[in-house]
Order: structure tokens, then sequence, then C-alpha cells
């Protein structure tokens, strides 16, 4: 029972283990106010492949009593020193950011999902959808640029006038899709959302060869028709106040 509790190690083992722990954690907690506020964010891959790091380093020296501390601090230190000068270089330098951290790739522009970059990014469009849904979003002539940053975050830039675009609901949703005000004079494809005028529609899509067409969704608000005025400021039919009378005395 000892030795499963113990193990091959003295009791007074469990003692230096607290040290240890203690130790290390100092060593974790200034690694990672060296390296920089977005550690406790978001990371990149060099961030991550440094926590990788150092996780691998601590484990031995916090379990092993034949592992001593200098090659954990040697091991922290490397890693905080390297990722540093990376960061110091990547801040410097677009190319070496690039290649160190990746670059922002356009997923939707001008309310066309770009299938390529996202079949690059080894997404769905499925995916895409669902994080223009979350961000309270119903068809593409909503969205003016998709972006999936280098660190893996979505940034959306909405367009400024809405637009008829193909909408982005679920297809079993057919509640939600008869809600959703058709643009009459317009055509969405299917495969890449480009939007034509109503009997316009291409055998193939110019932009990505589909043959498929469906209905384009949204568009500009409708404007309320005004009511033409009396001439007295107030619309056609509505009532004139009663007139207003005066009784005499008798």
């Amino acid at each position: 029972m000892k030795r499963i509790l113990l193990g091959q190690t003295p009791a007074a083992f469990l003692l230096e283990v607290l040290v240890r722990t203690v130790v290390i954690y100092l060593i974790l907690v200034v690694s990672m106010r060296l390296m920089g506020r977005r550690m406790a964010k978001q990371v990149s891959r060099n961030e991550l492949v440094a926590l990788v790091s150092l996780a691998a380093a601590i484990g031995p020296a916090m379990q092993t009593p034949d592992r001593g501390l200098l090659p954990t601090a040697l091991v922290a230190l490397f890693v905080v020193g390297t990722q540093r000068a990376l960061a110091h270089l990547s801040a410097r330098n677009r190319r070496v950011e690039q290649i160190a951290q990746g670059d922002v790739t356009t997923l939707v522009a001008d309310g066309c999902p770009d299938n390529r970059a996202i079949s690059r990014a080894l997404l769905s469009r499925d995916r895409v959808f669902a994080q223009l849904r979350s961000q309270g979003l119903e068809h593409l002539g909503q969205v003016d640029r998709l972006h999936l940053e280098a660190n893996g975050a979505f940034s959306l830039v909405k367009a400024k006038d809405e637009r008829p675009g193909l909408s982005i609901l679920p297809a079993w949703d057919e509640d939600a899709h008869r809600e959703q005000q058709e643009a009459r004079d317009a055509r969405a494809c299917s495969g890449c959302g480009l939007v034509v005028k109503r009997g316009e529609e291409p055998p193939a899509c110019d932009r990505c060869g589909s043959s498929a067409w469906a209905r384009a969704v949204g568009g500009p608000p409708r404007q309320e028709q005004s009511q033409p005025s009396r001439g007295d400021g107030r619309p056609a039919g509505a009532r004139q106040p009663p007139a207003a009378t005066s009784t005499a005395p008798g």
C-alpha cells in the first residue's frame, strides 16, 4: 500500500514536492507575464507551442526526485526568450509575422462566400453561415466582409446598406424561411451567393459555375406610403375635431 501511494520515493519527498510546485508556479507566472497580455486571453500558434513546451518541462521536475529545478528554469528562460524575440521580429517585419503567425483570410466579400478560401481554411459553408447567424444575420446581403483572423477568430463587417442576398438560415427551418421578405426582382446563386436580376439568370453562374439559383431575400426596407394632405396639414380621411360650441345664458 505504501508503494502504491508513495512509489519508490521516501515520505519526505512530499514536502519537497510542495517546494518544487511553489517554485515552478512562480516560474510559470513570471514566464506568462514576460510573454505578454495576449497569453491571458487568446493565443497564437507560437504562443501555444510555448505553453506546451513549458508544460512538458515542468512535469518531470515536479514529480521526479532525481530531476532538479535548474533545467526547468533554463527551459522556461529559453522559451520566453524565443517567444519575445519572435514577437519583436513579427512587429517589425510583416513577412516574418505572416510566416510565424499566419495571415487574415477573407471568407465572405460583398455578400458572396469565397468557397476556395473557406475550403483552404478547413471550414464548411455551414460553419461560416452559423457564425453569421450568431451575429444576428439572416442573409448574405447583410454582410460586407467576414474575415478569419490569424488567431482563428472571426471578424465581421456588416454592410452599411442592406441589399438582397442568399438566405443563410438552415434549410430545414421552413417556417423561418417563409417569414423572410423575398426580393421580387432578384435571384441568388446557390453556390456563391451572387445576386442577379430576376429573369437574367445565366445557365451557369459567372462566378462559380453553379447552375442552381434560389430566391434572394432581404433588401432595403419598404418605404411607407405617405397619405395625401388635405391642405390643412392633416392627411386625407382624417376626422375633423368637433367644433367648439358655446352656450349663451338664457
